[in-house]
């Protein structure tokens, strides 16, 4: 079976990978190493079949802003294998793990055969823009409060147990909070202080438990009906 059939973008296309196996390569990467910088000129697109890597833009200034985080199954780099242009953000390896480097024109050629693949680019394209005009809204509308709100419920998720608290896990940095809603550290941990006086956040070990989800997803509803 083709390596690339592993790959879940690649599963049941309607088409022979194994003809492009032959094109693509994998290689291993280690914790901290750049995978895709700004304005690079590469348009290479990238399947995670292991590892953890991070998503970032940079202003000018220098400062940081973390776009998310992509692990097993993810990939990255497809607007340029698309376009052309150079890279629109940086991505560094937060782990050690595996890709599969696909050359832009066999992305191509591999979308251009397959509507099944087709379909799931332009699902995950529009998924990805939905998610960007979301994040773009609480940003211009909501306050530092609900801004860190809205980041924890997205990357929360159920806990095992059905009392409806959610968990993050494993417990986020302050500073990548801070780099995921543009303000700074000592914001955060201040808003960590409150959450957690008011019991609506509790850690233990290896987890961040939101014990008021429902709470939190109101007063952001509320903040925003309140600026539109």
């Amino acid at each position: 079976m083709s390596r690339l059939a592993t790959i879940p973008f690649f599963k049941e296309p309607g088409i022979e990978l194994s003809s492009y196996e032959t094109r693509c390569h994998w290689r291993r990467f280690d914790e901290n190493e750049v995978l895709v910088d700004y304005d690079d000129v590469s348009t290479d697109v990238y399947f995670l079949a292991s590892g953890e890597v991070r998503i970032l833009n940079r202003s000018q200034s220098g400062k940081e802003v973390i776009l998310g985080e992509m692990r097993g199954g993810a990939f990255f780099g497809e607007l340029a294998a698309l376009d052309g242009i150079g890279r629109s953000a940086n991505v560094t390896a937060l782990t050690r793990g595996e890709v599969c480097v696909v050359p832009a024109p066999i992305f191509r050629q591999m979308i251009f055969a397959s509507e099944a693949i087709a379909d799931r680019l332009f699902r995950l394209l529009a998924k990805r823009v939905r998610e960007l005009n979301t994040r773009i809204m609480e940003h211009a509308l909501l306050d530092l409060r609900h801004r860190l709100y809205a980041e924890l419920l997205r990357l929360s998720v159920p806990r095992t147990g059905g009392d409806g608290a959610r968990v993050v896990t494993p417990p986020p940095y302050h500073h990548v909070l801070a780099a995921r809603i543009g303000c700074r550290r000592e914001q955060v941990t201040r808003e960590f202080t409150v959450m957690a006086a008011d019991g609506l956040i509790d850690r233990t070990r290896g987890a961040l438990v939101i014990r008021r989800p429902d709470l939190l997803e109101a007063r952001v509803a509320e903040a925003l009906r309140e600026d539109s």
